[in-house]
């Protein structure tokens, strides 16, 4: 696998989907290399748990710009990537999203390896368009990358018509395999009541926020709603967590609603830290204005945490309206102030959401069932691609001495 990112550099959901996956794929069989980009205070090469986890250090050079170090890093990626076929040939490559492409591909050329990405969002979908250079070039790689691969998993069916739509991507080269969570991770024993005194007065009810602080992630319909809850339910605390461009301006958004001492900005929180801070929430909000899936709402119903979210995007694949959570209009401070305002004044719908969610999201959104539907597709892909050059040579061509669940 090759990936950006993998814990502890975390930067988005992408890691942790990255890092889940593995583990599970590699417990069920697969030989799983991570290759991924470097992290302060981390080795070069080790194993977490079952999977083995190689990370670029040799290339150190200090770049201009952001598109200058991807190139980097992709040299990187190809370097390491080319040392371990040396040394085990590998007998599937997949790739995560755009700032991968060109170490994938140039494996998939170089090597005769069958490549299968997985597109967790896109550019224009992040950007609602494409509007400059540097969107364009990004569209044109995730398009190469998408074009190159044998099949492209999305998480949701939402990323499914986005990619056909963007892309003309044959229907049947769009797989649909969710992400998901581990239950039993969210089930930790603490002080909550110590927790929550350090946050908010013993008295208010917490509503909670995961995620980065980027425009299309909505904090700041969340802050335009919250006049309208407070005045409501005067003992609410909003507890954000996550990092990102936006922080001062939703800050001074706070201040200028006067509602800043209701607003507790985290910060980057490590996953402990934050399996916690799900324990103690009232209500998880996912106000989204572009969500190709919403990890962190499966987060919440593995915690017992009832959600509201936005109607966007993969949201809407797991999160039912008054059943599994609450689902408001995206964009609209009202309608989520609703939403949110329904939870807090009805514990008893709270704990059938809770309920249902819960029952939905260890069934179906686990890592297991993940790891397996994904397996079975390499297994598909390695024999697909097999039989295709057999087929090209017309002839029965030697295999190379590969091990078949390696990836």
């Amino acid at each position: 696998m090759l990936s950006w990112e993998y814990p502890p550099r975390i930067i988005g959901g992408l890691a942790r989907v990255v890092c889940s996956l593995s583990r599970e794929l590699a417990n069920s069989g697969w030989d799983v290399h991570i290759v991924t980009a470097d992290h302060p205070s981390t080795l070069e090469h080790e194993s977490d748990g079952p999977v083995k986890v190689h990370r670029v250090k040799n290339q150190t050079d200090t770049t201009p710009d952001f598109l200058s170090w991807v190139s980097r890093f992709n040299i990187g990626l190809l370097q390491y990537a080319i040392q371990l076929h040396n040394q085990s040939p590998f007998s599937i490559v997949h790739a995560h999203d755009w700032m991968v492409n060109d170490a994938a591909w140039t494996m998939k050329i170089g090597f005769n390896i069958p490549l299968i990405s997985t597109i967790h969002a896109t550019e224009s979908g992040r950007m609602h368009g494409i509007h400059n250079d540097l969107q364009r070039y990004i569209h044109q790689i995730e398009w190469r990358l998408t074009y190159e691969s044998w099949r492209v998993i999305v998480n949701s069916h939402h990323m499914h018509a986005e990619l056909e739509g963007l892309f003309a991507l044959p229907v049947n080269k769009i797989i649909v395999i969710p992400n998901g969570t581990d239950v039993e991770s969210f089930s930790v024993n603490f002080d909550r009541q110590h927790l929550r005194n350090s946050l908010a007065a013993p008295s208010q009810r917490i509503v909670l926020y995961v995620g980065r602080l980027v425009r299309e992630k909505g904090v700041q319909i969340l802050l335009d709603a919250a006049p309208k809850v407070i005045n409501a339910c005067p003992d609410t605390k909003f507890i954000i967590v996550g990092t990102g461009y936006y922080m001062d301006e939703l800050k001074q958004q706070a201040y200028n609603l006067g509602i800043d001492h209701h607003i507790n900005f985290l910060g980057y929180v490590d996953d402990e830290a934050l399996r916690k801070l799900y324990n103690i929430a009232d209500v998880v909000c996912i106000p989204s204005l572009y969500e190709p899936f919403g990890i962190v709402a499966l987060e919440a119903m593995a915690a017992k945490v009832p959600v509201v979210t936005s109607d966007t995007g993969g949201l809407r694949d797991f999160v039912e309206n008054m059943v599994t959570g609450i689902t408001t209009y995206a964009g609209d401070p009202g309608s989520l102030a609703w939403g949110l305002l329904e939870v807090l004044r009805n514990q008893e719908l709270a704990k059938n959401i809770v309920r249902k969610a819960y029952e939905r999201v260890s069934t179906i959104y686990n890592w297991k069932v993940i790891a397996k539907q994904t397996g079975e597709i390499y297994t598909q892909i390695i024999e697909e691609s097999k039989n295709s050059l057999n087929y090209k040579t017309n002839k029965t061509v030697p295999q190379p001495m590969l091990n078949p669940r390696s990836i």
